[in-house]
């Protein structure tokens, strides 16, 4: 899965997005609101050849292809793993710190790499910081955070692949 969309309570049109993904990338699903994730999965899942997370709703997960943890829950993955070994289980990462105490995950979001949008106020990684962070994880790493076609090439080739929100709405 070397493209990763995450989606958001934008009102954006995730079905369109999702149209355009290469066969083999992933969505996070995402959604304040328990209702608007599960309208938002029963239409992604529509849509053949994607796999499909629920962020932070291992109910919903449970008619997915896995979970998506943010860093704060992240420490249940273990629990998760032993219970469904199945899934695909992935999580947020912020720091060094953040990632190395992730376990039984299958992948990690490290961001915001870059200065985004959605997250004005964090201080964005940068490319060298967060390469190097990414070098240390024993599982794949994608960036995630204001990862745009133009600073794209910065990442090294360590990152398993991108994770996007808004900038797969741009051109």
């Amino acid at each position: 899965m070397p493209l990763v969309m995450f989606t958001d309570d934008s009102g954006r049109d995730w079905l369109a997005a999702a149209r355009r993904l290469p066969r083999g990338s992933a969505i996070v699903i995402r959604s304040r609101e328990a209702k608007k994730r599960a309208a938002l999965f029963e239409t992604l899942s529509l849509l053949p050849g994607l796999q499909l997370l629920i962020a932070d709703d291992p109910k919903l997960a449970q008619s997915a292809d896995g979970l998506h943890l943010p860093e704060a829950r992240a420490r249940e993955s273990a629990h998760w793993r032993a219970r469904r070994p199945d899934w695909i289980i992935t999580a947020t990462a912020h720091s060094l710190r953040g990632l190395m105490a992730l376990t039984h995950v299958d992948a990690v979001f490290l961001s915001p790499v870059f200065a985004t949008a959605s997250h004005p106020d964090v201080a964005p990684l940068m490319p060298v910081r967060a390469a190097f962070i990414a070098a240390l994880s024993p599982v794949p790493v994608y960036a995630l955070g204001g990862v745009k076609a133009r600073n794209a090439a910065l990442l090294a080739p360590g990152f398993a692949g991108i994770a996007a929100i808004a900038t797969l709405f741009s051109g």
